[in-house]
């Protein structure tokens, strides 16, 4: 008999998480009820905002309660359904968390398509990354032709995005990562125009990003904050933007420390605003016209990094907070009938 397994928040992280925070438990596969349907989990998303879910302080949406499972992006399959809109076998992009099995009443869900695009790509360059880099470049930063575009974790989910983009509306594309081997794929897969490698340049951070974009800087999409963002802020251009998406740097701190030279900011009359990408999800025509077409015509290419099994979460969360993946973090849960 099948089981729903599920990766429980055990206790709150001191810092960094530890495989402590979880616990990995088994439980009766749920029933819906009428106007529900169950799914099966077949992707599971591992994404940085997660840690501040598990937090005690408030953040911008609900933390999880211990006990719980811990909160995700989903793609499933229908098993069983009482909802009129859902039947068997329909594929779903949901936000299940961190479980085999699920029961849905179908608010915020997006059936999906499995001819038109593999169906892990819900979770990453045609979802929400997708949109997240979309949004905060395009309507954000604004890119003008010929501007200089640079964007940190640029071999990640959003980052890997957010260049193709800059390239597409005539800037500019530099990329900052952390190894040879992302920023070699930021470069001759991506097409970015240049990328430095932050933790081979150490003390030369500063000079390194000079070099990369020599007339400065007139877009900043931020992912990740601390010493990147220290070298990147002096080298903005008068009225830049700054779109404010993550500072992955930051979220184990119990504490944190000081910010960017606000001095700076005012004198370069930058702007730099803070986004959540689910505030704007029924404002996403723009992207949904551009994005898929050029994902289709290989103009905007994605990596996936996925780890199998939904015990293996925990180890691979962590790891993406330490930078460990390479692309869009996923977790396979169960098999997906539409790969071959």
């Amino acid at each position: 008999m099948a089981t729903n397994r599920r990766v429980l928040l055990k206790s709150r992280p001191q810092g960094e998480p530890t495989p402590a925070n979880f616990e990995i438990a088994d439980a009766p596969v749920p029933e819906p009820k009428e106007g529900e349907y169950l799914s099966r989990t077949i992707w599971l998303s591992l994404d940085p905002y997660m840690r501040g879910r598990m937090a005690e302080t408030k953040g911008y949406a609900a933390n999880v309660t211990l006990g719980d499972p811990m909160v995700g992006g989903t793609v499933g399959q229908v098993v069983k359904s009482k909802h009129p809109s859902f039947k068997e076998g329909d594929f779903v992009a949901e936000y299940s968390g961190w479980q085999s099995y699920a029961v849905s009443n179908g608010s915020g869900v997006m059936k999906l398509d499995p001819g038109g695009a593999p169906l892990s790509t819900a979770l990453s360059v045609l979802g929400m990354p997708g949109m997240t880099a979309w949004w905060g470049l395009m309507q954000i930063g604004k890119p003008k032709a010929g501007e200089t575009v640079v964007v940190s974790a640029a071999s990640g989910a959003v980052g890997s995005v957010v260049g193709q983009l800059a390239r597409l509306h005539g800037c500019r594309a530099v990329g900052i990562a952390g190894g040879k081997d992302k920023c070699d794929y930021v470069v001759q897969e991506l097409g970015f125009d240049a990328c430095v490698d932050y933790r081979a340049a150490g003390a030369n951070l500063f000079k390194e990003i000079r070099a990369a974009a020599p007339k400065g800087i007139d877009i900043y999409f931020e992912n990740v904050g601390g010493a990147v963002q220290a070298a990147v802020v002096p080298q903005l251009n008068d009225f830049a933007r700054v779109p404010l998406c993550g500072l992955i740097a930051h979220y184990n701190e119990m504490q944190m420390g000081a910010g960017p030279d606000w001095r700076l900011l005012l004198i370069k009359r930058a702007t730099v605003t803070g986004f959540i990408v689910s505030d704007h999800f029924g404002q996403m025509e723009g992207f949904w016209k551009e994005v898929p077409a050029a994902v289709k015509a290989g103009r905007i290419k994605y990596r996936e990094d996925i780890v199998r099994g939904i015990d293996s979460a925990p180890e691979a969360f962590i790891g993406l907070l330490k930078g460990k993946n390479f692309g869009k973090l996923l977790v396979q849960v169960s098999e997906d009938p539409t790969r071959r």
